[in-house]
């Protein structure tokens, strides 16, 4: 891919031309998945990431809504400093410290100048996420704002935004234009997959390769896009991060507990029905969040669910009354990962967990043994669970991989693969066994497209007609 010469100190504006302007073929499943409507949480005092808008926020509009647009003066220290003041960790699925990552890439450029990169990741590989496509189609001047804010603490050379979608490459680039920015902004086209976001797939893409995962270490804050110090965030991640500074670390304390200050964004996705992203504050309940979106429970009672999309699992019942937080919901086995729930209105478990291992089977990165094979094999155990067609062993293979398989792989699509088998025998171990045997009703019923996800969402760019 070509690079833009000019000097990284140089005001660029425009986005750096060659390979990464073209556009790829189309994904026959670009467009696929239910559209997600907005749920507008009533309860937030703070100035909202969610907003009452159907189109994308213009520059102008951004900057009349935000104190002090265009201002970079914080140093990396004094930016890390706002980012632990408001508890801000990755809304990636990691959860990992900001503030740490970012005195990481600090340190290992040891101040010099035009040296480290920062990138915007924006592949959302999860199906069941909606949240990040969301806010690089209606709020990119908030994410390329926190862009910004990182890239000109760290002195960067180059920020990236990193995105696969067809339609929000053109968006983000129109974006960009309007900005004199500090720093070079490149809109770089992903090739769509579920490991495309993983943050060393990014910097091997980034950097000439394929967008698939590699070893650690190094870390891209030590080795990252063309060997340079790199860091790779999350874009809701970022934009907290220009709300934090843009508003003051006291006004996004006022939702929240101490402990956990500010808010989140949810995508709920049912098996059936319409899915919702929702702005919640940390401390609500899940159960709260659900009874108040319509539709997501059955009279009092909440169906089962997986948290954290599919990397997570499934959550335990008594889980549902804990507060909505990254240390919480990790204590409980799942995490809050990207803030995606799966709820089963209709479907059975194993049916459910089934499609998510098929999920992974077909988005292998078909580079690490222990996760090509062991993915297989956990899908087609689950895959015989819910056609009535279960091996003796075929559970206790389950429990034994779910057990073992974690950790094997380059990335954590294997650790997400066993955490899904191992919940469904924990959360749901006599469900479960019951289908070695005889052909389970609720599966046996179970019409959705095998060829694809049932949880599959999307953020349409056009106006939504329901909101």
């Amino acid at each position: 891919m070509e690079r833009d010469s000019r000097s990284p100190a140089g005001l660029a504006g425009p986005v750096a031309v060659g390979d990464s302007d073209r556009p790829l073929p189309r994904d026959p499943q670009s467009a696929g998945g239910r559209p997600v409507a907005v749920h507008l949480w009533s309860d937030i005092r703070a100035p909202r990431l969610l907003l009452d808008a159907q189109h994308s926020e213009t520059l102008a509009q951004y900057t009349a809504r935000t104190p002090s647009p265009g201002r970079y003066g914080l140093d990396g220290e004094q930016l890390a400093a706002v980012a632990e003041q408001v508890d801000l960790r990755g809304r990636g699925g990691a959860g990992f410290p900001f503030a740490t990552k970012l005195r990481a890439v600090a340190a290992a450029t040891a101040g010099e100048a035009g040296v480290a990169h920062v990138v915007a990741n924006g592949e959302e590989g999860e199906p069941s996420s909606a949240k990040d496509r969301y806010l690089l189609a209606t709020r990119p001047h908030l994410v390329l704002d926190g862009l910004l804010l990182v890239a000109t603490a760290l002195t960067a050379g180059r920020a990236h935004l990193y995105v696969s979608d067809d339609d929000l490459v053109p968006l983000l680039r129109a974006a960009v234009r309007e900005l004199e920015t500090p720093v070079p902004i490149e809109v770089f086209q992903a090739p769509r997959g579920y490991v495309s976001g993983e943050e060393t797939a990014v910097v091997r893409a980034l950097s000439g390769g394929p967008a698939k995962p590699t070893a650690k270490p190094p870390r891209p804050f030590e080795s990252g896009v063309d060997g340079s110090p790199t860091l790779v965030s999350n874009v809701e991640t970022l934009a907290h991060l220009a709300r934090a500074v843009r508003f003051g670390p006291a006004m996004v304390a006022c939702d929240g507990p101490a402990h956990a200050p500010g808010t989140t964004l949810l995508t709920v996705v049912p098996d059936i029905g319409t899915p919702r992203l929702v702005e919640v504050p940390f401390g609500v309940t899940l159960r709260q969040v659900l009874h108040a979106l319509g539709g997501f429970t059955r009279g009092a009672a909440v169906p089962p669910l997986l948290a954290g999309g599919f990397f997570g699992g499934f959550l335990p019942q008594e889980a549902l009354d804990l507060p909505i937080s990254h240390d919480a919901l990790r204590a409980a086995g799942p995490g809050l990962g990207c803030g995606a729930f799966l709820v089963l209105l209709h479907s059975c478990p194993v049916s459910a967990a089934a499609d998510v291992l098929a999920y992974f089977d077909r988005e292998n990165a078909h580079q690490c043994g222990a996760c090509f094979n062991g993915t297989a094999a956990m899908h087609a155990a689950l895959a015989r669970l819910a056609d009535g067609a279960a091996l003796p062993d075929d559970i206790a293979n389950l429990r034994r991989w779910g057990t073992t398989l974690p950790g094997r792989g380059a990335c954590a699509t294997l650790d997400g693969a066993a955490r899904v088998a191992l919940s469904l025998l924990e959360q749901h171990q006599e469900l479960t066994e019951s289908h070695v045997g005889e052909r389970c009703v609720r599966c046996h019923e179970d019409a959705f497209d095998r060829s694809d996800t049932r949880f599959r969402v999307r953020w349409p760019t056009r106006p939504q007609e329901e909101r």
